[in-house]
């Protein structure tokens, strides 16, 4: 689970002294870095961040102006070389709050924190997504992220889950209703796939989770329209 993080600081040897840090750390992707507040809010509106690290000294707009302006702001790891913040800091419900010059222990603590939380939240986040089926006269609730691909049998469809399959009476258009558009798409007549779970695919077909599945013709620029290939 990489986390997406930025820096911003208006020091520019702070912030190859952070990026250094984040680059030898396995778990985050360093996604972009600014010298101030303004660049960076105007870069998180078309980026998605997991992880700020924010200085706090910064001319005009300070990191703390920073945070009040942001709606929903994710998780943040405060960077000053003042102690007198840290109080302040936790107002503001930061992560985890690093005086500078930052070590790398002190680092990897902050990190590991953030990464907790991350875990925390992705994983209440799916718990929260799921549908529930009918399928012998009993009500199950599915995980959407555990659904492989749906199959039409007949007056019926199948749910190939990661543990198991289910019946479920419906048609294929009827149940492609109930899936979130952005996460799944029909890719023929009999089939609709997860596109979390795709490994790869050609004109002729899809592969999920190991298994090849058809891929029809006229379905072929939209999966690769949405798979950005």
């Amino acid at each position: 689970m990489k986390m997406n993080c930025i820096i911003v600081d208006d020091s520019n040897i702070q912030r190859m002294a952070v990026a250094r840090l984040i680059k030898n750390t396995p778990s985050l992707e360093l996604v972009a870095e600014y010298g101030n507040a303004m660049e960076a809010k105007n870069g998180l509106k078309s980026k998605k961040i997991d992880l700020i690290f924010l200085d706090i000294e910064m001319p005009i707009i300070t990191g703390f102006d920073l945070l009040e302006s942001l709606h929903d702001p994710p998780q943040v790891i405060l960077i000053t070389g003042k102690a007198e913040y840290a109080l302040r800091a936790f107002d503001y419900d930061v992560t985890d709050y690093l005086h500078k010059p930052v070590s790398s222990e002190r680092f990897d603590v902050a990190v590991k924190r953030a990464i907790k939380k991350h875990r925390l939240k992705t994983v209440a986040k799916e718990d929260d997504d799921h549908i529930f089926v009918k399928s012998n006269l009993k009500k199950h609730k599915v995980f959407l992220n555990e659904i492989k691909w749906i199959e039409a049998l007949g007056d019926y469809v199948k749910l190939v889950t990661d543990e198991e399959g289910i019946i479920v009476l419906s048609t294929m258009k009827s149940f492609e209703q109930e899936l979130p558009p952005d996460r799944f798409m029909r890719i023929h007549k009999s089939f609709i796939i997860n596109l979390d779970k795709v490994d790869r695919y050609n004109s002729r077909e899809v592969e999920v989770s190991g298994t090849k599945l058809p891929l029809s013709r006229n379905r072929k620029a939209r999966l690769a329209e949405i798979l950005g290939k």
